[in-house]
This record gives structure tokens, C-alpha cells and sequence, in this order.
């Protein structure tokens, strides 16, 4: 990696008075950043005071005790027995390390000392320096261990522990990022607390064991006016994020001109050049570009094709230069986190899982628009990736690849980006007589491709690496070499799978094989979706590896095999409640908001796309249990959290749409989707569920609109007064219904529900009998023997029943 966000909080040598003379009301409600921390993985231009940018050579050793575990270990603390793949990272440092629970509060009580907060994920690039720097160091451990409780979290198995003391640090300092160091008190109140520290005081701020020392000294001299700040900071933070609402519905022209100021704002952040919303370092936010693509459906339906067009060009050009930059792995599939440079080249090389689901979703919008084969290949680059190197042997799909790697086995340091670059020799005694061809295509240089960009590799990290990316069109560079564009792509793809077989003996980046609820939801349901709408190809499509050419049903099955997962080791029926994760067993932590709303949509997804009417009923009970444990129902909006752990002090209604969707974001447009297919008070409940879930956010909706992409789409949608409804009839085992499933969800239309019954399925009927007579009624009177039928119903009227797929597909285009 060239260089990195390294993130890290300036204190006044003399901070143990800050609290006391800075925190008021007024202060932290202006700093106050109401939003998801998946998306402050590495912040934003706005925080410069708390970043610096490090050269790679400064972080060379990196922790490797994961791979060391049959080694024999000077030191083993309590960490060595959890599940947690980061949190066995730490097992052998000379850290006392505890996990959280109330044996490490029990003994912060008893020793009457502060709790340092540790809180990271397995595939953190700073969260490995820290640890190398400080927690392997034994003068650092010893520190930590007379003087505090030391306690590790996962922030991807707790992530309601992150979100309080994130949402501290980011309120009071107007930045945030991994690794989280927070000073507690044994009550849990946070008393300072920062990222980033290196060991050392450089640059004029102070290191993690000057850090140490103040904090000891503060608590023993200023310890009251510590304590009484940080409770005070969490009751003003409570206070601010647990909005409610009087009303119980937006004011009637919000949702209207939220879509528009979200998509005008975006608009006027568009990078022209290269695609994406705003500048270095790039994210592929999927919620931004769904929001382009829903914007620029309605301003079509609403007559304005000039803002259709131009939404549209720049969401499908954004994915072009996705694709073809650096942040897209070209040789084996999916995409990487971010992009450091302008140009999508350089990345930071994590893959994450909600990240490769979302994108499989937008890219299967794009191909539903455009109906080109470039994107459909796109969404199988991806959902191959996943199959090939994510998925576990019971179905359960992981959770991230590191950054990190060893350049050749026996190596002694780890470096970013290690499995993922390559040499000019390595790609000329690899692909032989194409070299030229292939290094052409990819430019690759003997010095090095790294310099698209003065971002791209500052401190020259990768002298002489490249790091793959598409700069010409596929047809001049055929053209140039005078070969048939189809010869051309057939040579490229046998080029990846050499260079990827050669790719796999090198040394594996590091995998988080936990299984993530909520993200295994994203997943499901773009597995789900794409076993439909990559039937609509082109018979006798080439793909070229990494995709390789699955029969979209294979993606359904994949989807299903996982959500059976789910559903048997993280899901108990007798409480009809959810767990978080599971790695050698469930997680300690129950279900949070995003698990259920996330995975309700993938069960939608199921369903609509030809499941069972099995995954329905367990959406609509999990909905059930959701409504049950989260939901506000006196203010209004969804809470994080149940508020049952006593030791989490903050419950938060999410609103923010980063890097995954917020909870309530999702759940609104879950809402709106059940209303759709349950019939009279349940299906009026939801809607006016979804209406004051809605009415909690309006100031956001009307102030800061691109915060909450999602949102905006969710907003418009319950506005519509009549969702379109697909009923299709038909026996579901039959190559007709597929093929009339497969027409239902052809065009793009995220205001569409498709409902499908099975005349002879009695599991089917008696579904439909109880959940909504009307359409057993439809599936009763329109059953045929010998076809599927399918009806368009909109306000209140439906179409005149069609048999041929074609022709539903023409009715809905209409």
C-alpha cells in the first residue's frame, strides 16, 4: 500500500481539564455525526487535524500470530478462548488482554483503575501497526497492565460497542477510524479517547505511552471532573440520537424534493474524468449510485429525460472505471475497499463482503437498464469471486480478505497489497508469447505502473509492482493488434487464469471466516436476483474467467444454501430471534437492527425471484420480531439495538446510508415491500410504520439529503400511492414459470413486487388464504392446467391475464 490514512487525536498535554472547560450541549450537538461507522473506515478530507499520511516503510513488521499458532508463545491471555478471528490476532500479546463482559468491568471495579478500549477487525491495516508498535511491546504491555483493564473488541462481532464509543470520538473530535482507543471509566463512560497512537511522540503530538502516563495522571488527579464529563458527553449523546417524531408522517413535499437535492448534490460532486462522487480517496458507495438509478427512473416517468439521461450516464460510466481500474481485482474477481488516488488505480486491497453483495446489485441494475452483457459479466466477476474463495463448506458466506500478505512463504513481514501485484518479468514468463499483448492491455511497466496519480504511490511503496488497470477500450486495443475483438477477450481471459493460478501459490491474504447476519442479507439477495436477471442474456454470451460462464439457478441455490445457514446456527425458534455472527459456534451478541432488516430483504429477494413462500413467512415473522425489539413505537424509528445489554450505554436510531445501508433505511422499503403482499390492517400497519419510521428523519431528509441516499429512495417509494403488483400462477416446478419469473423482473423497477402462487401447492394456498385472500382468489381463477399466467394490478385494476413472457414484459414496460 503507498500510504494510508493513519488517523490519530491531538491532545493538549493537558487534556485532563478539556472535558471540564469544553463539553456542553450546544457543542456536541453541533459536532454530533449521526452516522453509520462502517462508513469511517478512513475518513473523509474534512478531518485533516486528526490524520497524517505515513510511508509503508515506517509500518514494515506486521502481526502474523494467526499464522505463528503452532509456534510456542511467550505470553497467552484470555483472548486465546474467543471465537473472534481479531481478537485471536491479540491472543499472544503481553497485554492482559479481556474480551468485554463484566469480568473485565468486575475488575476495573475491584483494582479502581480505567479500562483502555481497544476496538478493531481482523483485516484493519492500522489496527496490525498499532499492534506490532504497542501491544507486542513489552515496556507498552507493562503500562497497560498496571495501570488499566485492557479490553479487545471486534467491532464486526460488537458492533454496538463500536457505535458508542465511535460516535464519542466523532462527536467531540469530528473524526473517527480504526483502531478505536478510548479511556473509560469502570462504569463504562468514556473519559477520552482517540485512533491511531503511534508509540512514540512525533511531529509534536504526543505517543501511546505519553498518552498512557496522562491518562494516569488525570485519573488520579482529575478524576471526578473526568467521570462527570463522560457521562454527561453519552446523556447528550443519547439524547441526541434517539430522535423522535410528534407527527406520525413526513410533511407531504419531502420526499420529492429529498430525492432531488440528494441526486442534484451528487450531481455536482460527479468526477467527469474518472467517474465516482467526490475526490481521493474513491469509494464505491453503492447506496449513491442506487440512488442515481432510482432518480433517474422516476424523472423519466415524470417526463424530465434530459436528468434521466444524465443520472444514468453517470452511474453506468462510474462502474466502467470501477471496473476497469486497479480497485477491481482483474484476476480473480470482486472488488477491493477504496481506491487512494482519483483514478480508481491504486487501492487498499481488503475485500469486504458488503461490499462485493451491494455492488453484484448495482451492476445487475445497470444490465437490466442497458441490457449489456458488460455489466451482467461484471455482477458473475463478482458473485464468482464469492463462490470460488468466501464460502464456507455448509453454505455460510465469510466476511472479509485482508490487505495484508506475505510477498513469498518463509517472509518475515506481511505488506499491503502483496497477493495482488505483479512484476513485468513475473507477467512475461507467465503468459509467454501474449506478454506483450497482456501488459499493453493492463499497463504494465518494467519500473512500475503506480504513477497515474501523485496519490497513487508517494513514497514509491511500489517500485517496480503494478498493480492492474484497463486504460484503453477493449476494441482499439484489438484493433491496434489486429485481432477480432472475441479472440482478443478469449486471450486476455486465458492470460487472468494463468496468472491467477500462479497468483494462488503465493501466500493467502489473511480471511475472516466469520459469518455476519446482516451481510450474509446483502449477499442472498444478490445471489437471488442475479439466478433471474442474468436469464435475460444473449444465448450464447461468452464469459471469460474470472467469471465463468454459471448457470444463473446455481446462483439460487447458493443463496438458499446460505440462508439455511442462517437459519439453522444463528437463528433459535423458540425465541424466533436472531445471533449476530458465528465463527466455531454463535457469537455471544444477539441480532442487531441491520442483521434482521438486511436479511428480511434477502428472504424479499428469495421469495420474489422464485423462491418458496417458505422465505416469506419468515420474513414477515422475522418483520415481526424486528418491530418487536427495535422499534420506537411511541417515537417513532428503529433503534440499533434491543437496549437489554446494561453494559452497551447508548441506544442509536441509525440514519446515515455509507458504506452499508442504515437499518431504518432498509426496514422502510421492507415495510413498503410487505404492504404490497399482505392484505387490510397488517398491510396498513406497515405502511404506517414506514410512515413514522420516516417522520424521525425528516430534518435530515430536508437538510442533508446525501447522507441518507437510501433513505430518499425509501421515502419516495412509500409516497407512491399504488405499488405495482406482479401475480404470476403457475406450477413452480415448470420451465414457464421460471422463464415468466424471469420477465417479471427483466426492466428495471424498484417500485414493482412480484407475488407467484402454485395452484396445486397446498403449502402455497393455505399461505395465501391467511395472508392476503385476494390472491389465492386471483391464483384460484385464473388457474390453467396447461401454462403460467401472469397479471399487472395497479391501482386497484389489474391487466387481462397473459401466458407468454413476452408479452408480460411488454405490459410492464408500458
Amino acid at each position: 500500500m503507498a500510504w494510508r490514512f493513519a488517523p490519530f487525536l491531538h491532545i493538549n498535554p493537558k487534556f485532563s481539564t478539556i472535558f471540564a472547560s469544553a463539553i456542553s450541549s450546544s457543542m456536541l450537538n453541533k459536532l454530533l455525526i449521526s452516522s453509520s461507522s462502517s462508513s469511517f473506515r478512513y475518513l473523509c478530507k474534512s478531518t485533516k487535524p486528526f490524520f497524517r499520511v505515513l510511508p509503508m516503510a515506517e509500518q514494515q513488521q506486521q502481526s502474523s500470530s494467526l499464522s505463528t499458532s503452532s509456534h510456542t508463545h511467550k505470553h497467552t491471555n484470555r483472548l486465546a478462548s474467543e471465537h473472534s478471528p481479531y481478537l485471536l490476532q491479540h491472543a499472544h500479546n503481553p497485554v492482559d488482554w479481556y474480551p468485554w463482559g463484566e469480568e473485565a468491568f468486575a475488575e476495573a471495579r475491584k483494582r479502581d483503575v480505567p479500562i483502555f478500549l481497544s476496538i478493531g477487525y481482523s483485516t484493519c491495516h492500522w489496527c496490525h501497526v498499532m499492534e506490532v508498535e504497542s501491544f507486542e511491546d513489552e515496556e507498552v504491555a507493562k503500562l497497560l497492565n498496571d495501570w488499566f483493564v485492557s479490553i479487545k473488541v471486534d467491532r464486526e462481532e460488537r458492533p454496538d460497542v463500536d457505535k458508542v464509543y465511535m460516535t464519542y470520538v466523532q462527536a467531540l473530535y469530528g473524526g473517527g477510524g480504526w483502531p478505536l482507543s478510548a479511556f473509560l471509566s469502570p462504569d463504562l463512560n468514556p473519559l477520552m479517547g482517540g485512533t491511531y497512537f503511534p508509540p512514540e511522540d512525533k511531529f509534536g503530538r504526543p505517543g501511546f505511552k505519553t498518552i498512557l502516563r496522562k491518562v494516569k495522571e488525570a485519573w488520579n488527579s482529575k478524576r471526578d471532573t473526568l467521570i462527570q464529563s463522560g457521562a454527561f458527553a453519552i446523556e447528550q449523546l443519547s439524547e441526541a440520537l434517539a430522535a423522535t417524531s410528534t407527527s406520525n408522517k413526513l410533511s407531504d413535499e419531502v420526499p420529492q424534493t429529498a430525492l432531488r437535492k440528494c441526486a442534484d448534490h451528487l450531481a455536482e460532486s460527479y468526477d467527469s474524468k474518472y467517474g465516482g462522487f467526490g475526490s481521493a480517496p474513491k469509494f464505491p458507495r453503492p447506496v449513491e449510485m442506487q440512488l442515481m438509478l432510482y432518480d433517474s427512473k422516476r424523472s423519466g416517468e415524470t417526463g424530465n429525460s434530459g436528468e434521466a439521461k444524465n443520472a444514468l450516464k453517470m452511474v453506468l460510466f462510474t462502474l466502467e472505471c470501477m471496473a476497469r481500474g486497479g480497485i477491481h481485482d482483474h484476476v480473480g474477481g470482486g472488488f477491493h475497499r477504496y481506491s487512494v488516488d482519483e483514478c480508481w488505480h491504486v487501492p487498499h486491497f481488503e475485500k469486504m463482503l458488503y461490499d462485493q453483495g451491494q455492488l453484484v446489485n448495482v451492476y445487475l441494475d445497470a444490465f437490466c437498464i442497458t441490457k449489456d452483457v458488460y455489466y451482467s459479466s461484471l455482477s458473475r466477476d463478482i458473485l464468482d469471486y464469492l463462490r470460488r474463495d468466501m464460502i464456507g463448506p455448509s453454505g455460510e458466506i465469510f466476511s472479509a480478505e485482508d490487505a495484508d500478505s506475505y510477498e513469498s512463504e518463509g517472509a518475515s513481514r506481511k505488506k499491503e497489497g502483496a497477493f495482488y501485484v505483479w512484476t513485468s518479468t513475473e507477467v512475461d514468463n507467465i503468459v509467454g508469447e501474449h506478454a506483450t499483448l497482456v501488459k499493453n492491455h493492463y499497463y504494465i511497466k518494467p519500473s512500475g505502473n503506480c504513477d497515474l496519480s501523485r496519490k497513487s504511490d508517494p513514497h514509491n511503496e511500489f517500485k517496480d509492482k503494478n498493480v492492474l488497470i484497463e486504460r484503453s477500450s477493449t476494441s482499439a486495443l484489438a484493433s491496434k493488434h489486429a485481432l477480432p475483438v472475441e479472440e482478443y477477450l478469449d486471450i486476455l481471459g486465458n492470460a487472468r487464469r494463468e496468472l491467477f493460478d500462479v497468483r494462488s501459490k503465493r501466500p493467502r491474504p489473511h480471511l475472516d471466516d466469520k459469518v455476519i447476519v446482516s451481510w450474509n442479507g446483502l449477499v442472498i439477495s444478490s445471489l437471488a436476483r442475479a439466478s433471474k436477471i442474468l436469464k435475460g442474456e444473449p444465448e450464447g454470451t461468452r464469459f471469460y474467467f474470472p467469471a465463468t460462464g454459471t448457470n444463473p439457478k446455481e446462483y439460487m441455490d447458493v443463496a438458499e444454501k446460505a440462508t439455511y445457514f442462517i437459519r439453522k446456527h444463528l437463528y433459535n425458534e423458540q425465541t424466533r430471534r436472531l445471533q449476530h455472527s458465528f465463527r466455531n459456534g454463535p457469537s455471544k451478541a444477539p441480532g442487531f437492527l441491520d442483521d434482521y432488516a438486511f436479511l428480511i430483504a434477502g428472504l424479499l429477494d428469495l421469495y420474489e425471484f422464485g423462491g418458496s413462500v417458505f422465505w416469506l413467512g419468515w420474513a414477515l415473522e422475522l418483520q415481526e420480531i424486528q418491530d418487536e425489539l427495535f422499534l420506537d413505537k411511541i417515537g417513532g424509528g428503529y433503534f440499533n439495538t434491543t437496549g437489554e445489554d446494561p453494559s452497551v450505554l447508548l441506544r442509536v436510531k441509525e440514519d446515515h446510508d455509507g458504506a452499508e445501508p442504515s437499518g431504518n433505511s432498509v426496514s422502510v422499503i421492507n415495510l413498503v415491500r410487505l404492504a404490497s403482499m399482505v392484505a387490510g390492517e397488517k398491510s396498513k400497519l406497515y405502511r404506517e410504520t414506514g410512515e413514522h419510521v420516516l417522520a424521525v428523519f425528516e430534518k435530515r431528509l430536508k437538510e442533508a439529503a446525501v447522507a441518507v441516499p437510501l433513505m430518499c429512495c425509501a421515502a419516495d417509494m412509500l409516497a407512491i400511492p399504488s405499488r405495482k403488483q406482479v401475480v404470476i400462477v403457475g406450477v413452480k416446478s415448470s420451465e414457464e414459470f421460471e422463464n415468466m419469473v424471469t420477465a417479471a423482473h427483466a426492466a428495471y423497477d424498484p417500485n414493482k413486487t412480484v407475488i407467484h402462487i402454485d395452484p396445486e401447492d397446498a403449502e402455497d394456498v393455505a399461505f395465501w388464504e391467511e395472508t392476503n385472500r385476494n390472491i389465492a382468489l386471483m391464483a384460484k381463477n385464473n388457474a390453467a392446467a396447461d401454462k403460467v399466467i401472469a397479471l399487472v394490478c395497479q391501482n386497484f385494476t389489474c391487466s387481462p391475464p397473459v401466458s407468454d413472457p413476452k408479452a408480460l414484459e411488454s405490459l410492464l414496460s408500458q
